[in-house]
Order: C-alpha cells, then sequence, then structure tokens
C-alpha cells in the first residue's frame, strides 16, 4: 500500500469518526407524532395513562389487547371495560356490530377519539370553526361532585363536538368552550358522553390528546383526566386496546428490524463501512481476468437473403407477390395513414394526392395487382414488373420512373 492510499484512508476514517460522534452526542429531538402507543414516552403517548390506570384501579385486572376488537370479541366469555384511546379509529361495520353486542352484555366502553365510526348510536361529531388565531380550548365537566374547574389544553390537532346526541338515552357529561384572545367564549359543545345500550354503556371522549404524557403532565390536567376515569366500573376488568394505535409498530422489512434498535443500527454502518475498506483494498491486490468475447453479428440481411434465394430457387413468384402486395399495403396504412379495407376511386384519389402519384399510375398499379390477386401462378417477368411499379409508387421522383 503507498504513502498516497494510507493518507487517504486516514482522513476517511476521522471524517467517518467525527460524523458518528456527532451524530451520537446531538440532543435528540422531540417527536410531536401522536402515537398514543403505552410503550411511548414521547409527549403524545400514552405511557403515563397506561402505568397510573394501575394506581386509578389498584384492585382491577388490567389486560393489553393486541388484536383486533372483531377477532378478541369472538370470546363470548369476555368481560370488562373496553379501553380505546387514539386519534381516529376506523371500526368495521361487523367489527362494531360486535363490540354492539358485549356492551348490550353489560360491558362498557371508554372511547376517547377525534372520530370513529359510531354512526349506529346515532351521534354526530363536528370541529370547531373559529376566525380566531390565537384561540385557545377548556375543558370541564358537569359533575360538581368531582370537579366543575376548567382546564386548559394546548397544541390541540382538533377540537371536536358532539352535533347531534340521542336526547333519550345520552348523558352529558362534560364540554369544551373555544376561547378568544380576550378570554371569552365564542364557541361551546359537548365532548364527554354517556351512552347507556342494553345493559352496558358507551363513554365517549373527543379530545384524546388530554390522555397522552404531555397534557398529563402539564399544570393540573392529571385531575381532570382521573375525574374522567372515575366513571369507568372499577369491579369490570380493563381491556387495553393496543390494536387501534397511530404509532403502532409492524415490522415489513428486515432493515425495518434493524434500524429500529439503535444498536442493531451502529452494527450495520460499521458493517458496511468494512465491507467498504475490504472491497478497496482486494481491489488493489486483485483483479479477475477479463475474457474478450467476440460481439454477436447481426444476421438479419444473410437471413432475409436466404429466405428470398429459397423462393427464387423454387420459382415461387406468386407467393412472393402476395407478399410484396401485403407488405405494400401495409406501407400505404402505416406511411400514408390510408385505410385498405375498401378499394375504390375515392381510394384511388386520396392515394395519389399523398403519395405524389397521379390518379393514372394508382390505377394502373391497382389493376396490376387485380390481376395478380385473381391468378393461381405467376410468371418471372409479371413479377418483375409488379416490383418495377411499387418501387416507382414508393420513389415518383427516382430517375428510373417512366
Amino acid at each position: 500500500m503507498d504513502r498516497k492510499i494510507k493518507i487517504y484512508s486516514a482522513l476517511f476514517l476521522i471524517i467517518v469518526g467525527f460524523i458518528l460522534y456527532a451524530d451520537a452526542t446531538k440532543p435528540k429531538e422531540i417527536s410531536w407524532f401522536p402515537s398514543y402507543a403505552a410503550k411511548h414516552k414521547i409527549p403524545y403517548g400514552t405511557y403515563l395513562l397506561k402505568t397510573e390506570l394501575a394506581t386509578l384501579f389498584p384492585e382491577t385486572k388490567i389486560t393489553e389487547i393486541n388484536k383486533s376488537p372483531y377477532m378478541v370479541l369472538k370470546d363470548s366469555t369476555l368481560q370488562g371495560t373496553y379501553f380505546f384511546v387514539d386519534e381516529s379509529i376506523n371500526f368495521g361495520k361487523e367489527e362494531f356490530d360486535e363490540i354492539l353486542t358485549f356492551v348490550a352484555k353489560g360491558n362498557d366502553v371508554f372511547l376517547a377519539s377525534n372520530g370513529a365510526n359510531i354512526d349506529t348510536l346515532q351521534l354526530k361529531t363536528e370541529s370547531f370553526s373559529t376566525s380566531n388565531f390565537d384561540e385557545k380550548f377548556e375543558i370541564s365537566l358537569f359533575n360538581k361532585h368531582l370537579t366543575e374547574k376548567k382546564y386548559a389544553f394546548d397544541k390541540p390537532t382538533a377540537t371536536i363536538y358532539f352535533k347531534e346526541l340521542d336526547t333519550l338515552n345520552t348523558v352529558v357529561l362534560g364540554k369544551v368552550s373555544g376561547l378568544n384572545a380576550a378570554g371569552e367564549i365564542v364557541a361551546e359543545g359537548v365532548n364527554f358522553i354517556k351512552h347507556p345500550f342494553g345493559k352496558g354503556n358507551f363513554y365517549i371522549h373527543t379530545f384524546p390528546l388530554a390522555f397522552t404524557n404531555y397534557n398529563l403532565l402539564k399544570d393540573e390536567n392529571a385531575t381532570y383526566v382521573s375525574s374522567v376515569l372515575s366513571y369507568l366500573d372499577a369491579e369490570k376488568p380493563i381491556l387495553w386496546d393496543a390494536y387501534y394505535k397511530a404509532g403502532n409498530s409492524k415490522i415489513t422489512s428486515p432493515l425495518q428490524y434493524i434500524f429500529s434498535s439503535k444498536n442493531l443500527k451502529w452494527a450495520y454502518c460499521f458493517a458496511l463501512i468494512g465491507l467498504v475498506f475490504f472491497f478497496l483494498f482486494k481491489s488493489k491486490r486483485e483483479q479477475r481476468f477479463i475474457p474478450v468475447r467476440t460481439p454477436l453479428k447481426n444476421q438479419t440481411v444473410a437471413f432475409t437473403r436466404t429466405i428470398a434465394n429459397m423462393y427464387y430457387e423454387k420459382s415461387a413468384h406468386k407467393d412472393i407477390a402476395t407478399h410484396k402486395i401485403n407488405y405494400f399495403l401495409d406501407f400505404i396504412r402505416t406511411k400514408l395513414r390510408i385505410p385498405t379495407n375498401v378499394i375504390n376511386t375515392s381510394f384511388y384519389e386520396h392515394l395519389a394526392a399523398r403519395s405524389a402519384n397521379s390518379l393514372e399510375e394508382v390505377t394502373t398499379l391497382f389493376d396490376k395487382i387485380a390481376k395478380i390477386n385473381q391468378k393461381n401462378s405467376l410468371s418471372k417477368t409479371e413479377l418483375i414488373e409488379l416490383n418495377t411499379l411499387i418501387e416507382e409508387f414508393k420513389n415518383p421522383t427516382s430517375a428510373t420512373k417512366k
């Protein structure tokens, strides 16, 4: 290895080492992705909520469900409170029918989401629409035995309220208020309800961000969340949904699995760097012999001549004439853009105009073609005459034309 390669290699290693060190020591950016996953400690994960459920319900069994409700609720013996919290949840019709059956048996469903397919319950939601750029939102409960305090939440992605309710069956539990810069209420609506169904109940909340890590640690918002959860029956097991989560990670490729782990990612990078060095220095020492291969010859012309000679030697003048006529008609269709399905006086006139031939020349050529088509055999002289007429048609300005 010469001195120049050593210097370049050393510089390359120093640069790579500096990049790796800078990447490893730089401050990690905060992710504001609304994952709602219990394993995530990012602002909009639900790690704290899942942890604190055990504190709020010390005597209640909490089970994490990683399958769709449609699959889980096939077990008719399952009982408890199915707990959903996510940005939006798209239940299928058959799946929501299973949930309705589950609730009708005396179980409960807690659903915190900006949107879900719950039209069967005759509930309609809508988003607040105001003209204030610096608007703020407060939410509160109606139960004076719990708390009547209003709690402020910032960074909302959407503020949803119930536009239509089944007033005969629905119990209003909380509301959301939109405020302007002066603190005046400019919009207000119901955002937390209890909806009895059969022997059980739906508890539906339209502001899922209230249950995330960020908002549980902000001010006294944890008190609001605990008050909301106090409506749940502590004697019923809690079925924590881990399936409907925006941040539910699904490994779809080997590389995704490698980069999901910091240690595996660095090991992968160092392996790639090692391979680069291996090929770099290996190629300087050895080079495989590259054999010289003669390129294949273009035998198209020779093949064409061979076929033509076979026809000629057999005196198959009629077959040759038929092929030439077919190729000539294809020439008219593709090059001159004139259909050949109907050959009449109008066709002759169009062909003469397009090809710079006279009408008389065109008529003579096609009269010749018509006569040949009617014959079963053809002489060499007639074949030559046909070929001459076709070539003169294609080259009307040729010096060989009469």
